[in-house]
């Protein structure tokens, strides 16, 4: 059985705006985890693509309100929010994307340099490395790193340096983070435009004179 226009609108868009609560859902997690493994205030983005994902399923439960109840002045907000979203998720999405692996060193090392001995220690702990990149420009503070260095690893053989292990993560969590991100904003305008089209079709439970 083929269902009218207007209910298949309704159940498309309520559809969609499941899905964009699952993908906001999925960039909060990635960004967390990449947070997680060191990350912190080093590459400042990834708090950028948590708040898309937040404002993302805010919308979709605005949306998805909305979609049930055939509120015109829900609907209408949901549009406008969602293509203000888009236009974030498509920019923070394209820069997870756009960043290469020169830029992630330059940023871990300033957030390198700002971190007490203290943090470095407890950074070290938990990744289990020893300082940040056995570098000619840094090899002063890796010395003094690695002197300083506690991690279990020291007891066993050589240590990998912090560096290297927070690049693989945060190479692994920008890439899937501009890649679900990027895919999932040109989801947005299909949702925008099916907001406009549901929003102008007539309700067939409705009143026909409470119809605008």
């Amino acid at each position: 059985m083929v269902c009218g226009g207007f209910t298949c609108s309704k159940n498309a868009l309520c559809s969609l705006n499941v899905v964009y609560m699952l993908v906001g859902l999925l960039l909060i997690v990635v960004a967390a985890w990449g947070k997680g493994f060191g990350i912190v205030s080093s590459i400042h983005i990834i708090g950028g693509v948590i708040a898309v994902g937040f404002f993302l399923q805010l919308i979709a439960i605005v949306g998805l309100i909305g979609a049930v109840h055939h509120h015109q002045v829900m609907l209408f907000f949901y549009m406008v929010i969602l293509f203000i979203v888009f236009l974030f998720q498509f920019g923070v999405s394209c820069s997870c994307l756009a960043m290469n692996q020169g830029q992630q060193e330059k940023l871990l090392e300033s957030s390198w340099r700002i971190m007490s001995n203290d943090t470095r220690i407890s950074l070290e702990k938990k990744l289990d490395c020893c300082g940040l990149f056995n570098s000619t420009n840094l090899q002063a503070d890796f010395m003094s790193d690695l002197h300083l260095c506690t991690s279990p690893c020291t007891q066993k053989t050589a240590c990998v340096t912090c560096g290297l292990k927070m690049l693989q993560h945060s190479s692994e969590a920008l890439k899937i983070l501009g890649g679900v991100g990027l895919f999932f904003s040109f989801t947005e305008i299909l949702g925008v435009w099916l907001a406009m089209r549901y929003r102008n079709q007539k309700d067939p439970r409705a009143n026909p004179s409470a119809f605008l």
